[in-house]
């Protein structure tokens, strides 16, 4: 059986280190091996979203540079903070519904790419969003922040991670950041970490779309 290889496309670092450290290694189960990086914004330089257009003309080199069946592509971006030249981005922000909001712009950029190979995933509504899956998990990293992860905890507490806001101030990682102020500097190696020993049961179980995604990767090898 012909192995499955995976291009994802990642926003940036943080989310990087998570599919090389974590996703990789999953889905190596299934007979899929991983090839991670992040969005290229300008010559030489890769990490972070400035327009869709670069972007878009990222993932195409890709597409073009691995032309087979056997290459399958797909993204991790957040939703916070996405541009507003993205695909859907106007029809996205009539929706009141999250879930409905990530749909419409995960269908429109579907079909801009236009690959059959290619399987969008914006993430609700940042990478963040995940380690309120198991905020506890945040002493692995700073074991002497115990009063502020009880804080994270109980803010967690019967919530759908992927339904904490978007706002500026109190988005997930703007969360973590008041109560861990040093999660700011050291977020792409403490955020990765805290998300792996969460585990992919954990977060497929507590965040739906997240969820959906992974198991879409999964069966990619069926």
């Amino acid at each position: 059986m012909t192995r499955i290889k995976l291009n994802i496309t990642t926003e940036g670092e943080t989310e990087l280190k998570f599919v090389k450290n974590t996703l990789a290694v999953y889905l190596s189960k299934f007979d899929i091996d991983t090839f991670p990086r992040s969005v290229q914004t300008s010559k030489g330089f890769r990490g972070g979203i400035t327009t869709y257009q670069k972007t878009k003309k990222d993932i195409q080199a890709w597409l073009k540079q691995n032309s087979s069946s056997e290459w399958k592509f797909t993204t991790m971006f957040d939703l916070y903070g996405l541009p507003n030249d993205f695909p859907g981005y106007e029809d996205a922000c009539k929706k009141n519904d999250p879930y409905e909001k990530v749909r419409v712009l995960e269908d429109a950029f579907e079909k801009d790419i236009n690959d059959y190979r290619f399987i969008p995933y914006i993430q609700l509504h940042e990478f963040e969003a995940l380690i309120f899956a198991d905020p506890e998990k945040l002493n692995l990293e700073f074991p002497d922040k115990e009063a502020a992860i009880r804080k994270l905890v109980e803010m967690a507490w019967g919530k759908n991670p992927e339904l904490i806001d978007d706002h500026p101030d109190t988005a997930p990682s703007k969360r973590i950041i008041k109560e861990i102020k040093f999660y700011e500097k050291n977020k792409s190696i403490a955020g990765p970490s805290v998300v792996q020993s969460i585990g992919l049961p954990c977060l497929k179980e507590k965040c739906k779309h997240f969820g959906e995604w992974i198991t879409k990767l999964e069966e990619l090898s069926v």
